[in-house]
């Protein structure tokens, strides 16, 4: 069981299919298997061995695709970096992963520069276009090979290192073996019912584990087509939804809000059988108005990159419940407990924990960490929810999102529902902010389409839905509400905002 033999046998049986088309240009998995030996063979020649990892810092592209299976076929470990980051966040991240190559997009050759004194493994590093005096992506690829060997590769082998946000302290270096990515991959396909014949919108950041399992990995499993899209734009994603008949697309709760704003037509998505949605928590507002006007029904799921990432779905047949994350995914077993581990009564608040052959080994070099984290198997996602009679789950909120409010626990995400609820309200997140009288204080940042909408008339709207201690003390507007390369809203930018504002 290991991810690079998905495409071996892809290639095997569909060689002339497009294994995904970028920039109206498609590549088949007879081409792609090739450039994928002709790289692995390109780093054994620069003397990458079984377990050295090798950094990607590319956004979606076809050097992605071709460096992150060829550095798998290598017996090396992909360690894909956000090519947006700033140059602390790269060299710490190729420093403590120990990085010996790197795989850049050219725009990067001024930070890495700078970077690459400060990391003693770093071997090499390939460009992706032609930088004076280094390596370029092109000669990693344009020499004839007839196959290559590359080492054994065993499903515990660690085939990904994938670094957590950092939102406390350090990222955190999350490592997943080929069985985690692998078994996530093939409950995808399970799950949709995956087949060759789906075309895949790939316009999620193909670093990041919910794109990487569900857009890349489950197509060349499936030996589907990935439609590869270099950045979101509401409008091409809308036309390449219609100009190639795509049957799948995989978004975050901001995407289909954009999608929303501009004009399009239920025409537009009628290839579409599936629209998901995962990242963070999808207002029901935007899903019931998204099936309003494309007739489609988003089902959300849920996961975590300790988890590779797919825990848990809404099924595509049976019954979809908005607001939930539907129920466990194949192979997958999900409970909610309290404080001491003990599984709490259905309907009751607690913490979602994960078991399954989908949970990370570990995190790099901190096993006191994966101590705390995995415990008899069991990932604690960090995560308060509610698990129905039928097992459907409901993400109430992170732990570490939770405003108490005088001693009442008050969950952001039940307030956000409700304002998106309001005719105005784009955009809505809503965090606690210190507070002398009570500890902690509800605030809410908003994006209105309404420019004479106030605090007043909103503060007004929630009296009457939400009790007192629920209702934000202060709204304040903002022209855009600020989010990572995924899309997910920034709640720690907006307490900084808060902070820096007194």
């Amino acid at each position: 069981m290991n991810l690079y033999s998905n495409l071996s046998n892809a290639s095997k049986l569909y060689p002339e299919k497009d294994a995904y088309i970028f920039l109206n240009e498609s590549t088949t998995f007879r081409e792609l298997h090739q450039k994928v030996n002709q790289f692995a063979h390109s780093l054994s020649q620069q003397g990458i061995e079984k377990g050295d990892t090798i950094a990607l810092l590319l956004g979606n592209s076809p050097e992605f695709v071709i460096a992150y299976y060829g550095t798998l076929s290598a017996g090396a470990t992909v360690v894909p970096v956000n090519p947006t980051f700033t140059a602390r966040e790269i060299e710490y991240i190729l420093s403590n992963s120990k990085a010996k190559g790197v795989i850049a997009d050219a725009s990067l050759h001024t930070t890495l520069s700078e970077v690459q004194q400060n990391v003693t493994s770093l071997a090499f590093t390939v460009y992706s276009k032609p930088v004076e005096g280094e390596l370029a992506f092109d000669s990693f690829i344009n020499h004839t090979i007839e196959k290559f060997d590359g080492p054994v590769v065993e499903e515990d082998d660690v085939a990904v290192i994938l670094y957590t946000s950092g939102t406390t302290g350090s990222p955190k270096g999350v490592m997943l073996t080929h069985k985690n990515l692998q078994s996530n991959a093939e409950a995808v396909r399970e799950l949709f019912e995956m087949t060759a014949e789906d075309r895949v919108v790939t316009v999620l950041p193909i670093f990041h584990v919910f794109c990487m399992t569900v857009c890349f990995n489950a197509s060349i499993l499936t030996g589907a087509t990935m439609l590869l899209l270099p950045k979101f734009s509401p409008q091409e994603v809308v036309e390449t939804i219609a100009k190639e008949k795509a049957t799948i697309f995989a978004g975050v709760p901001t995407m289909y809000n954009f999608l929303l704003q501009i004009p399009t037509t239920k025409e537009q998505f009628s290839s579409l059988r599936i629209c998901m949605s995962g990242g963070a928590s999808l207002p029901v507002a935007i899903i019931n108005k998204f099936k309003e006007h494309t007739g489609i029904q988003i089902q959300e799921g849920y996961g975590l990159s300790e988890a590779a990432p797919v825990t848990a779905f809404n099924p595509i047949h049976g019954v979809c419940k908005p607001g939930s994350i539907g129920v466990n995914i194949p192979f997958v077993e999900n409970k909610v407990v309290d404080p001491d581990g003990v599984e709490v009564p259905r309907g009751e608040v607690g913490e979602l924990i994960v078991k399954g052959p989908n949970v990370m080994k570990g995190y790099l070099g901190m096993p006191e960490q994966t101590a705390r984290t995995i415990k008899d198997g069991w990932l604690y996602t960090g995560d308060m929810a509610t698990m129905d009679e039928e097992g459907y789950i409901y993400i109430v909120d992170r732990k570490k999102d939770m405003i108490i409010v005088g001693g009442y626990n008050v969950y952001p995400r039940e307030i956000e529902e409700v304002l998106y609820d309001h005719v105005d309200i784009v955009e809505v997140a809503v965090v606690g902010v210190p507070d002398e009288s009570y500890g902690e204080a509800v605030k809410a940042f908003v994006v209105s389409k309404n420019p004479v909408l106030t605090e007043n008339d909103l503060k007004e709207y929630l009296t009457d839905k939400l009790v007192k201690y629920k209702r934000p003390q202060s709204i304040e507007f903002l022209s855009e509400l600020p989010k990572n390369t995924t899309g997910k809203i920034l709640r720690k930018n907006l307490r900084n905002l808060e902070e820096s504002t007194k």
